[in-house]
């Protein structure tokens, strides 16, 4: 397992490339976004997927997000209406994941149903990571345990068996990413990552 110490603000691209390769070879990453740390895998591996799921604990029913560098590469795997497009465009980059309706693309490995999550992180390392192929993004925990906010907490709970860490140090008081569903007529609030109870009224094109 390598570890790479990173800047937030002026990240090391040499040393993002290599983290590249390494998902492009089938390897696993443990890296920071905008909200918590994710395990990160190329999508279109479907080995590397499932070894996702196998260091979670996570049942393979439930789909994983995908992580994409900008909206033209978040509709290579996505469709988007006009509705869902004035949306997306409005609030990514930022710390939502959005429900759409997948495209053929992208395997029942990442998501058993037509739906997928969708993420555009307001930080630089997270979506240089996906320059080549999209990403794999989900909290780096076990299922059913606490989410963590220091890479070495969290490779305590969740063991070694990751291929890369890109630790820029703590992420403090993180909350993860607000989930909305695009994928019919009206948006529906998830998960809200807010401390704004159930109400998302802020949230309109």
């Amino acid at each position: 397992m390598k570890i790479f110490k990173m800047s937030s603000e002026n990240p090391d691209m040499d040393l993002i490339s290599e983290a590249i390769d390494i998902m492009a070879d089938g390897g696993i990453i443990l890296y920071p976004t905008d909200t918590v740390y994710g395990l990160g895998a190329n999508i279109f591996n479907n080995d590397a997927v499932k070894r996702i799921y196998e260091i979670k604990k996570r049942d393979a029913s439930k789909p994983l997000s995908v992580l994409v560098q900008n909206v033209e590469s978040l509709e290579l795997i996505a469709d988007l209406n006009k509705g869902s497009r004035a949306i997306v465009n409005k609030w990514l980059p930022g710390p939502f994941t959005f429900i759409l309706n997948k495209k053929k693309i992208v395997s029942p490995y990442v998501s058993a149903s037509a739906k997928v999550g969708v993420r555009i992180p307001d930080y630089k390392i997270a979506t240089s990571l996906a320059s080549l192929f999209p990403i794999t993004t989900t909290s780096a925990n076990l299922t059913n345990e606490d989410t963590l906010s220091n890479p070495q907490d969290i490779l305590r709970q969740i063991g070694n068996d990751v291929d890369l860490v890109i630790d820029v140090g703590d992420l403090g008081n993180a909350k993860p990413s607000t989930v909305i569903d695009l994928s019919s007529s009206k948006p529906t609030l998830v998960r809200n990552g807010f401390d704004s109870g159930d109400d998302f009224s802020f949230f309109t094109i």
